[in-house]
């Protein structure tokens, strides 16, 4: 089962005008992972697709999607899948991966349709390619990990790269994850933008009762969504994506857009955020 939605690009003018209702129709997603459903999001910001797909019992295939207008998904795409859940199988281009609780895929253009089976929770990413790269399984041990902030500003944290020039070639997907460690809950602070690209956050590996305060918006017109566990936001090129938790948690980033380069980004002074 295919569900599909379109998310439109808001301006900022525009944004700091939305109550916190409007904020999350256009920028919060919920109720992602749904056991037999693949749900895709189309968000017109750099052409980005997320998603998620839950197999259970069965198996599901993305292959066709209306809102692409190409003859299959990938045609004119490339596309990661991270498994947030047990293991599973991502069945790609004939050959079949096992993705542990952890371990993304990365699928090239043309790779044809894409099989989900078994106990994953997959969460899905895909942006326009004008190339092919090769398809492969970036298993934990090959990501690139980045150890940055201290237990003192209560942001300490590992950044997991997968997608990234170090690791795995791709056409523009940016991808990784970061995780905290106890008692750290801040994020991506002091905030920063990047015009040349948009992002999306999936929050995750936390308890029922946690939440995380994601801060988005112009650097001097900040506003917040609260997200509980397996939430995604997006994130505009324009806007600021930080936050701060009850407690520690995982968040998936994801980017799309001129480059590959993860540390092109214009950073806010403190002192500038309103």
């Amino acid at each position: 089962m295919l569900n599909t939605q379109t998310r439109y690009a808001i301006d900022p003018a525009t944004a700091k005008t939305l109550d916190t209702d409007q904020l999350r129709d256009n920028f919060h997603v919920d109720g992602l992972f749904a056991d037999g459903e693949i749900k895709l999001i189309y968000s017109h910001y750099d052409r980005l697709i997320l998603g998620s797909a839950v197999p259970g019992a069965g198996t599901l295939t993305l292959d066709k999607v209306a809102e692409t207008g190409t003859a299959t998904f990938l045609e004119r795409r490339e596309m990661a899948v991270l498994n947030v859940g047990g293991t599973g199988t991502v069945t790609a281009g004939g050959k079949v991966y096992t993705l542990e609780k952890g371990e993304v895929v990365y699928i090239g253009m043309g790779a044809g349709p894409v099989a989900f089976a078994g106990a994953g929770r997959f969460y899905i990413l895909s942006a326009p390619a004008h190339r092919t790269c090769p398809t492969r399984l970036i298993k934990l041990s090959d990501a690139r990990r980045v150890e940055m902030g201290s237990a003192e500003a209560a942001n300490e944290r590992v950044i997991l790269q997968f997608l990234h020039p170090a690791v795995a070639e791709s056409c523009q997907l940016l991808m990784g994850y970061t995780q905290f460690a106890e008692g750290s809950v801040w994020n991506t602070m002091p905030a920063h933008t990047h015009d040349r690209r948009m992002e999306a956050y999936l929050y995750f590996d936390m308890p029922s009762d946690r939440r995380v305060f994601h801060i988005m918006g112009e650097p001097t017109q900040t506003r917040h969504i609260v997200m509980a566990n397996e939430e995604a936001v997006i994130s505009p090129p324009w806007s600021v994506h930080a936050g701060a938790g009850t407690g520690s948690y995982t968040f998936c980033w994801a980017m799309a857009g001129d480059n590959v380069d993860f540390t092109d980004m214009d950073m806010v002074p403190m002192e500038a955020l309103r």
